[in-house]
């Protein structure tokens, strides 16, 4: 995904790119399985030797469930406005402001595309209530330390009851000795 700088003319322009499963298997240590992104370019090219490109970023990728990690589908749906000015050497050190050496022809977009893309992920992706792999969420129940009513369930963390005993005197033994060592800290007080 290359722009040719110096052969843009002035005036505004537009470009058009398919991002498929072999983009994003060439991203290192990416959860993007698959995809099919729909990428639209405008570039301006201003008579200061200035272009402003404007993305526009539409599809699908495929990404592991959190909780049951199967895939499950995430909509992209992105806008990435960057101006391009030419300098003495490469500086990105300001947002959406790339400055690149005069004597580059050419602009890779491929990084600036994979990283719209994936910032549209969010820090925690999970299939609709209901839609996790039964099976998975039963091992999920099984192995763990409470019991999971529901995939939803999967999002909240244990109540203080349920790290701390149920005012019974029980309480769960991998917590056992992280209350021990609290008790010891507060009684040295």
């Amino acid at each position: 995904m290359k722009l040719s700088i110096s052969s843009l003319p002035f005036g505004k322009q537009a470009f058009k790119y398919q991002l498929d499963g072999a983009f994003f298997n060439e991203i290192e240590a990416s959860e993007v399985r698959s995809g099919s992104v729909d990428v639209a370019l405008s570039v301006t090219h201003t008579q200061e030797g200035i272009y402003e490109l404007d993305f526009v970023c539409n599809g699908v990728i495929t990404i592991p469930c959190d909780r049951c990690l199967d895939d499950m589908d995430h909509n992209v749906d992105a806008n990435y406005h960057l101006t391009v000015k030419m300098g003495d050497e490469y500086d990105d050190s300001i947002d959406q402001v790339l400055t690149i050496p005069s004597s580059w022809r050419t602009l890779d977009l491929a990084p600036i595309v994979r990283d719209t893309v994936l910032l549209t992920i969010p820090m925690m992706h999970t299939h609709a209530p209901g839609e996790c792999n039964i099976e998975m969420l039963g091992h999920l129940e099984e192995h763990s330390a409470r019991g999971y009513d529901s995939d939803e369930d999967f999002a909240t963390p244990p109540t203080e009851s349920e790290t701390a005993g149920d005012g019974e005197g029980s309480i769960d033994p991998r917590w056992a000795a992280l209350q021990q060592l609290l008790e010891n800290k507060n009684n040295k007080k």
